[in-house]
């Protein structure tokens, strides 16, 4: 086997072989497989696609590649939650603790930003102390304590999808398919959950643009989850607008804070639930109340204890970026159009996200929203403010902002303003 025949192979529209790919998974893996070789065959499989019978072996060799958790020890029910990645997609933090304090287990094994799409490992790295990489025993501690734990995955699980996570992100071919489900299911396929509920997003902040797109991957990844004896279902959810009110990393914390307090975005707190109520199903607890979770304060509570069990501070102050920009509202009317992948863009481009896989992020940068579609404006007032410690980056920020970013409409056409479902279909 040679990584360049393999390249060759799926350039030219070919079928990657089960030997094929068992070998480049394990050969990238072993440092035998340069990243730049990694990166063509990376996006020649965006370019060309993979059959289903790939994409199935893909996963599996990416699962190989290293160690399977097992939370048997636990004698709770485990469930897990996976979004395919969003603008202002804050909902893990609330989720996790939610779903906790109404009796599962709640191991989630979590990444860092994908190109303009926030990571839930960099957002909870604004609380001070808080430690993303956990060992295994470290991992069924805090699940002891807390019923949740949100961390990296572990050194030794699905090593191969950890580096071509970071390659995929800084090389243009985040958006395949297959390379989305093989990625996404290995780990948590690996990681030992009994059932997982995934939120696949669609829109122009997603990854997947249409709803047959992200119907398709929903498929593949519910298929992959059933094959392996996971039981999965997916929900397709609407990110044509950010979620809540806030794209960043400490701003998103605040706001997932809000909503464990009983507050919060409207947006956000219909997904977390609609989400825990799938986990908690899937998980064998279809009569738990989420909603009197968060009402009556066990969420929080869970909150709070599984960020002290890995070292972080519940109530220390959150990092606030060192400069603003007001965004006012271009005219006066209702706000029908704020589109998620501009407002992603700008939050990367403050230094939200990151360029390169080395690269660090601002724990306060980011874009926080005064309206979303269909709420009325007036010219001239704030329609966002921009956060950064680097005012530099307000002009690229700007930029990702102008054009068709942002529209708004004479109030006598507020009818004409479609405001989406925030769930759009389910697969199982």
């Amino acid at each position: 086997m040679d990584a360049i025949s393999i390249i060759r192979t799926k350039r030219d529209g070919g079928v990657l072989s089960d030997e094929q790919i068992d070998w480049v998974v394990a050969a990238y893996t072993a440092g035998e497989v340069a990243d730049e070789q990694m990166s063509a065959l990376a996006m020649a499989i965006l370019l060309n696609g993979m059959e289903r019978p790939e994409i199935a072996r893909w996963t599996a060799a990416m699962i190989n590649s290293g160690e399977r958790m097992d939370f048997g020890a636990l004698a709770l029910p485990t469930a897990d939650k996976h979004s395919t990645g969003g603008v202002g997609d804050k909902i893990t933090l609330p989720l996790a603790p939610l779903v906790a304090a109404c009796g599962a287990a709640v191991p989630q094994l979590s990444g860092r930003g994908l190109g303009h799409t926030g990571g839930t490992l960099d957002k909870l790295e604004a609380i001070p102390g808080w430690r993303a990489q956990l060992s295994n025993a470290e991992i069924q501690g805090v699940l002891a304590d807390a019923g949740a734990v949100i961390c990296a995955a572990g050194e030794g699980l699905a090593p191969a999808d950890r580096k071509l996570y970071a390659l995929r992100d800084v090389t243009g071919t985040v958006e395949s398919l297959p390379l989305i489900a093989s990625s996404i299911m290995s780990k948590k396929i690996a990681e030992g959950t009994g059932s997982l509920v995934l939120d696949v997003k669609v829109g122009s902040g997603a990854f997947m643009k249409t709803l047959p797109d992200a119907r398709a991957l929903a498929e593949t990844m519910v298929g992959l989850g059933t094959d392996h004896g996971v039981r999965t279902v997916a929900l397709l959810t609407d990110m044509s607008t950010p979620l809540g009110r806030t794209a960043g990393n400490a701003l998103e914390v605040r706001e997932s804070v809000e909503v464990l307090a009983g507050g919060g975005p409207a947006d956000v707190v219909a997904l977390t639930l609609a989400l825990a109520r799938e986990m908690l199903d899937a998980a064998g607890l279809p009569d738990a109340d989420p909603e009197r979770a968060l009402a009556d304060g066990s969420a929080m509570d869970r909150w709070r204890r599984m960020i002290s069990a890995q070292g972080g501070d519940p109530d220390a102050p959150l990092p606030v970026a060192g400069e603003r920009h007001v965004v006012p509202a271009p005219a006066s009317g209702v706000l029908s159009t704020l589109d998620a992948y501009a407002v992603g863009l700008a939050a990367w481009r403050l230094g939200a996200g990151r360029a390169r896989k080395e690269e660090s992020v601002q724990a306060g940068a980011g874009v926080e929203l005064h309206a979303k579609p269909g709420d009325p404006v007036v010219a001239g007032q704030p329609l966002l403010t921009l956060h950064t410690d680097t005012p530099e980056r307000f002009d690229g920020a700007l930029e990702a902002l102008a054009g068709a970013a942002v529209e708004v409409v004479p109030a006598e056409r507020a009818h004409e303003v479609a405001v989406p479902e925030t769930v759009l279909g389910r697969v199982a």
